[in-house]
């Protein structure tokens, strides 16, 4: 995000450009219902329904957003960090092309939970899309968050291949444990998507994958 990065914020233009870009092939699939979803503490799980607002006054800009289009009504309970990111994406993209709610869950989700919440998730409406927000490592370099784990690398590298190719059996198959231990915020949500794409004819792109500050980052998109 520019406002909280600001100096840097350069350094991500081409992330940026890939989510605007993954946002289009959202608004081309004209769902009945978009899902907002990702890793949250224990106080900001669970679903948000549209108009929830969220905050980046944790990362020193006074910045606000609301979930869904046109805002919503007002909310006293506020999204988590990575569904505000998601709304941040999407008002600033102007998405209107379908409601929208929000799905806060644990980074330690078990896999066979992570499955079922997919498919409760894909039974929502006759269309359901998901905007999954999740990294990947964050032990990319000596001076990662988690530090520089040799690890990282190839669970990096496995999980952009599953997103780009639509793998359900890759993603399926990421390790719980290793991913905590990186610190790798997708596991669950990425474990959630497959389940709620399990009965679809889906193919996958890779429109962005990179690790600055040793984070990964990866943009994908099914359709």
């Amino acid at each position: 995000m520019p406002e909280v990065a600001a100096g840097a914020a350069p350094e991500l233009d081409t992330a940026r450009a890939a989510c605007t870009d993954a946002l289009g092939v959202l608004a081309a699939a004209r769902p009945d219902l978009l899902v907002v979803l990702g890793t949250a503490e224990e106080g900001g799980r669970g679903p948000f329904p549209q108009g929830t607002p969220g905050t980046f006054r944790g990362f020193g800009v006074d910045l606000e957003v609301r979930l869904g289009p046109a805002g919503g009504p007002a909310r006293q309970r506020r999204l988590p960090t990575s569904l505000a990111v998601g709304t941040w994406l999407l008002e600033r993209t102007g998405w209107s092309a379908a409601p929208v709610e929000g799905l806060g869950v644990a980074d330690t989700l078990e896999p066979r939970r992570c499955a079922e919440t997919g498919r409760e998730l894909a039974g929502r409406a006759g269309r359901v899309a998901l905007l999954v927000m999740g990294d990947g490592s964050a032990c990319r370099s000596l001076k990662a968050p988690g530090y520089l784990d040799e690890r990282a690398a190839p669970f990096d590298a496995e999980a952009a291949r599953a997103l780009g190719a639509a793998d359900l059996a890759a993603l399926r198959a990421l390790d719980p444990a290793l991913a905590h231990e990186l610190k790798a915020a997708g596991r669950a949500p990425w474990q959630i998507l497959a389940g709620a794409a399990e009965n679809a004819d889906l193919t996958g792109a890779l429109l962005y994958e990179d690790a600055p500050y040793g984070v990964e980052y990866m943009v994908a998109t099914w359709s």
